[in-house]
């Protein structure tokens, strides 16, 4: 199986990390576990989002307290060293799941990254009308293609952008959602990359191995969401996440 090219990029930092003494030397633990739903995200006020539905998790990792995560549709529990950890092969969204969300953890810990926990209650829809100022600041009205269907933010994009939405998920291709049809998320990304003006991914591209396209597109790419925050500034990704913890 073709591992996805996101983790061969990944692969020389990884070393990098296991190579450090404190770090090699340290009998570091970490602990990965599922968030119920209510636990990773509150009383948002809809219960639409994909976490509320089942199709996906939170996985949560801790290093000596300091916590990363990552969305994954194979949760399971891990405890083991973050070489263990970061060993892993990534040839499944469970072992992806675990990796990023150690590397966030770390990140977190060695103070590179902020924001990598899950926002909660009504944050996502605030967070979704600051997508909409930062997105018409930065971009102006540029036609988006969205990658994974976040219920807040396509419900706030479909009001103010000309928008297509991408979604792995076989209940959402087809359905209208706040207008907007849900396309297959196996799609053409030359085709939507000459249609659109901005890509607006979701961060668990990375975990879900559906990542590769995106980095490579002609047209800018904005990543949202805490799986990503290590990978983001590992490669120098933008990312948008700017009410989680």
């Amino acid at each position: 199986m073709e591992l996805p090219e996101v983790f061969k990029m990944l692969q020389p930092h990884i070393e990098r990390i296991l190579q450090d003494p404190e770090l090699s030397k340290a009998n570091v633990s970490i602990y990965c576990k599922t968030l119920t739903p209510q636990e990773a995200i509150g009383s948002p006020g809809r219960s639409d989002f994909p976490l509320q539905k089942g199709k996906e998790k939170l996985m949560q990792a801790a290093i000596d307290g300091f916590l990363g995560q990552a969305y994954t549709d194979m949760p399971g529990n891990f405890e083991g060293s973050l070489r263990d950890a970061l060993t892993l092969p990534p040839d499944n969204n469970y072992n992806r799941a675990i990796i990023i969300a150690a590397l966030n953890a770390l990140y977190r810990k060695q103070g590179k990254v902020t924001n990598t926990i899950h926002c909660r209650d009504l944050e996502p829809g605030k967070c979704s009308q600051k997508l909409i100022e930062t997105i018409s600041r930065e971009y102006g009205r540029p036609h988006i293609a969205v990658i994974g269907l976040q219920p807040a933010m396509v419900e706030k994009l479909a009001r103010h952008f000309e928008i297509r939405v991408f979604d792995l998920d076989p209940e959402n291709i087809g359905q209208n959602k706040f207008g907007v049809t849900i396309e297959n998320g196996e799609c053409d990304p030359a085709e939507a990359d000459d249609w659109c003006d901005l890509f607006l991914a979701t961060g668990s591209t990375v975990v879900n191995g559906s990542i590769d396209p995106f980095l490579n597109v002609k047209k800018p790419v904005l990543f949202y969401g805490t799986t990503i925050a290590a990978v983001a500034d590992i490669l120098s990704l933008k990312r948008f996440c700017p009410l989680s913890l």
